[in-house]
């Protein structure tokens, strides 16, 4: 069953028609709908294309969070083949938010990383809603570790509203954790690549996202804070997020403007939740694509390449 946003009712009241005239045909035999049913639907696509084409940030930033949008588990399954997951940080525990592994993406060996929210009441307290404790992100250092000494490409789906702030997180180290992690994004000697498909929040994210090519889906955002957190500490209200979110340049478009990401993935009218496959098949492509860039380059050239985008960042802004 569709989930629609507030932003969303017009096309939320025209497929709703929809559904009640189908309904009534399958009940009366007699009734012809398909005239009807044909010009409604028409007109939910052109309000869903129109609605689509001037998101504000504080949409997209709704569509990123979208409870049906697709998450990594579902790009596991549709992007990779023998997928081989590894738990556990040995040091303290396996954190679900934090899936790592082996797999093969079009026949060729890659390393894994993926932020998991869950799509359901169970699996989202299972994956603590994507929000990672020291031991995801320590997980996370173990499998770069583990591409870079077999000098396998590494490929991560960042999906968290941010690092795990609970108080044992703190106390096992997160703030170092992340470090880490990220540390290891700039040391490793073999291409990475980070693809944001929802929210990429905070340090939490960049801990996997500190790669040779960043890419983020047309309605994903990331920042350095989340748009509610970002106005309780502006104007002490976090009512205000949305006021919060136009002003931080979290979008997509805005922030390969400032060279912080590398490109784009677009999405349909109407978000990836709509169109899932389509979405995950345009990912698969970009993949691939970097894969067939970096293909071949030393371990020095992909640190130098890494380590000089990064500093870029913003210089052409003056």
């Amino acid at each position: 069953m569709q989930t629609y946003l507030d932003f969303e009712k017009p096309v939320a009241d025209l497929e709703g028609k929809i559904a009640e005239l189908k309904s009534l045909a399958t009940t009366d035999q007699a009734v012809s709908i398909d005239e009807e049913v044909t010009r409604l639907s028409a007109r939910a696509e052109e309000a869903l294309s129109d609605i689509y084409k001037r998101l504000t940030p504080w949409q997209r930033t709704q569509v990123a969070r979208h409870p049906q949008r697709p998450h990594f588990s579902d790009y596991a399954r549709t992007l990779l083949t023998e997928w081989t997951p590894l738990a556990g940080d040995r040091k303290f525990a396996e954190d679900p938010a934090v899936q790592t592994g082996f797999a093969r993406f079009a026949g060729q060996p890659v390393a894994v990383l993926g932020q998991e929210k869950g799509n359901s009441t169970e699996t989202r307290l299972k994956h603590n809603f994507g929000m990672a404790r020291p031991e995801g992100y320590r997980k996370a250092v173990r499998i770069m570790d583990m591409a870079d000494r077999f000098n396998i490409p590494l490929i991560s789906f960042v999906d968290t509203a941010g690092a795990y702030p609970g108080i044992g997180a703190e106390e096992r180290g997160q703030a170092e954790a992340i470090a880490r992690s990220t540390e290891k994004c700039l040391e490793l000697g073999v291409p990475n690549l980070a693809v944001i498909i929802g929210e990429g929040g905070s340090g939490g994210a960049i801990a996997i996202a500190t790669a040779n090519r960043v890419l983020m889906l047309e309605n994903a955002i990331y920042s350095v804070i989340s748009p509610e957190a970002g106005a309780s500490i502006l104007w002490r209200d976090a009512g205000k997020a949305q006021d919060a979110a136009n002003n931080m340049k979290i979008t997509a478009p805005d922030l390969l403007s400032f060279g912080v990401i590398d490109g784009v993935i677009p999405e349909p009218p109407g978000g990836a939740h709509r169109h899932a496959q389509e979405v995950m098949e345009e990912t698969g492509k970009a993949i691939g694509q970097f894969l067939k860039d970096f293909e071949g380059r030393g371990r020095l050239e992909l640190r130098e390449h890494r380590r000089e985008k990064f500093i870029a960042i913003g210089q052409s802004l003056g």
